[in-house]
């Protein structure tokens, strides 16, 4: 179907919507130029020609259906479905659960939000890629927070309903990655693919029991997985056990050709699974005091990451404290960038959220399809960043997205200048348990209770204290389970220098051996 030809009055409206002001001379003249190139663009929409786009190798696939609530008690799909990789591998016999950001080809990918109802992915994220050429199994798309971003207390819940914690059915799961770590911890899954954009994995790795990574920014190709701003963004793995963590990260880490977060991706990796079974002797823990004793932090949760760490240095480890002043104002630095991020995004129909060179053409129209016909639909919490990010950018210039920026390389030093004395640092992951979730009165209280800063809502940054510092430093961070209290998971978070989840995984398989690592589940 031909674009339609700008008219004059089409021109200055257009105009006007920038603040330019059109003379009646330049808007006749810029009209003729126009309908000229709005001819050239016809003429490449109907061009035949090839457009390049990321492998698809593997075609055994039963795209599935939304499962009933006999057959998905906790809620935790979204979509049930069977992909099939490839015969033998590594992840040879794994069931594989993919956060519904992340794009299956032929696979419906909702965002958790009705908004992309009808949706469905021609192509592969570039970790699904790798999953099924080792031999994995793909078996469900899962439940999460709308756009990957909630607020009623990490509950994460979004217009799939709320994923049930394992543990304890009246507790929330954390978010966004909700549905991940609730099938983890309940044994349906082997292993999941969540995202982090400020603590998306491992809040939910801690309050439902699971260990989660959020991997050093880039190195596992955030290619295909929708994301609000690249900066931030991360894809990472959630399993039972760091034994699964170490084989799925050898499967999946390093760079491809799509995703421009990769620019720092060193061509030699560590060898995760040889980083099991090694001891700690010797090892640097650094304890970060600002970690700890944050407000509103449980005095359970404090009490069992120390033990953890104390089982460390009974196997060996040394243990200091360390300061890392800025950490307790780095989530002040996440907000801006969250904001623009999102703006920007919506504006450009999230034409960067998948890669650097793939633009996903067909969700770029479906999602500016969308929020011109149905954006009533747009999630609550994604409706008030865009309101407060476009304010920020008016009333700004780009100021503070550009001074939330330019804050980063800075507040990376503090944290390398600790990491000069330490190999790693710990904290709790979250200084709470799971909470009760609150079910709203009426609709007002359901809005209140979902957005942040209102209802439960206000706890978020509390809650993503010790995990947002590092979506902006970049450092790799492991959530494991480390107790457990009044029948709700505690998570420990273990910190590591830029690309050495080696030394993560050798501290966290270490503690593993050491305690009874069942009790910690359901």
């Amino acid at each position: 179907m031909p674009l339609q030809s700008p008219e004059i009055d089409d021109l200055v409206e257009a105009a006007s919507k920038l603040d330019i002001h059109l003379t009646t001379t330049e808007a006749r003249i810029f009209t003729d130029r126009f309908k000229k190139q709005v001819g050239d663009m016809e003429d490449f929409l109907e061009l035949r020609i090839e457009e390049h786009r990321p492998p698809l190798r593997h075609f055994d696939r039963n795209t599935g259906y939304r499962p009933t609530a006999d057959e998905d008690p906790l809620n935790i799909f979204i979509r049930k479905c069977l992909v099939t990789g490839g015969e033998g591998g590594l992840l040879a016999g794994r069931k594989i659960g993919l956060k519904d950001h992340i794009a299956v080809a032929g696979v419906p990918m909702t965002l958790g939000s009705h908004f992309m109802d009808g949706y469905t992915p021609d192509f592969d994220a570039t970790v699904v890629t790798r999953l099924l050429d080792a031999g994995a199994t793909i078996i469900g798309k899962m439940n999460m927070e709308d756009f990957s971003f909630g607020g009623p207390g990490v509950a994460g819940v979004g217009d799939f309903g709320r994923p049930l914690n394992p543990h304890n059915h009246d507790y929330v799961t954390g978010g966004s990655s909700s549905g991940c770590a609730a099938g983890i911890a309940s044994g349906q899954l082997d292993i999941a693919f969540g995202g982090d954009q400020g603590g998306s994995i491992r809040i939910p790795s801690s309050w439902s029991g699971c260990v989660g990574l959020m991997p050093t920014h880039g190195l596992v190709p955030h290619s295909g997985v929708f994301g609000l701003e690249q900066s931030i963004d991360y894809v990472g793995p959630m399993t039972r056990t760091v034994d699964d963590l170490a084989l799925v990260l050898q499967c999946v880490a390093g760079a491809d050709d799509y995703d421009p977060r990769q620019s720092r991706v060193p061509a030699k990796l560590p060898d995760y699974v040889g980083a099991l079974g090694k001891d700690v002797k010797g090892l640097r823990i650094g304890i970060l005091n600002e970690g700890f004793d944050l407000p509103g932090a449980e005095e359970d949760v404090e009490s069992a990451v120390r033990q953890a760490i104390a089982v460390l240095e009974g196997l060996g480890a040394q243990v200091t404290k360390v300061s890392v002043p800025v950490h307790r104002t780095v989530p002040l630095v996440l907000a801006p960038i969250f904001l623009e991020g999102a703006r920007t995004g919506f504006d450009t129909n999230f034409y960067n959220a998948f890669g650097k060179s793939f633009y996903p053409a067909s969700f770029m129209a479906a999602f500016g399809r969308a929020k011109h016909s149905h954006s009533h639909e747009i999630p609550l919490n994604f409706k008030l960043i865009l309101l407060a990010g476009t304010y920020a950018h008016e009333r700004t210039n780009g100021r503070l997205y550009a001074k939330a920026q330019g804050a980063r390389p800075p507040i990376v030093a503090q944290y390398q200048r600790a990491f000069r004395d330490v190999d790693l640092l710990v904290m709790p992951t979250c200084p709470t348990k799971s909470h009760p979730y609150v079910t709203p009165t009426d609709f007002a209280d359901a809005i209140d209770h979902t957005l942040f800063g209102g209802g439960l809502g206000k706890n978020v940054a509390k809650l993503g204290a010790n995990t947002c510092p590092f979506n902006i430093t970049g450092f790799p961070s492991l959530s494991i389970p480390c107790g457990k209290s009044e029948g709700l998971p505690i998570g420990m978070q273990l910190v590591a220098p830029h690309f050495r989840e080696d030394l993560l995984i050798q501290a966290a398989h270490a503690y593993q051996r050491s305690v009874d690592w069942d009790s910690f589940y359901p």
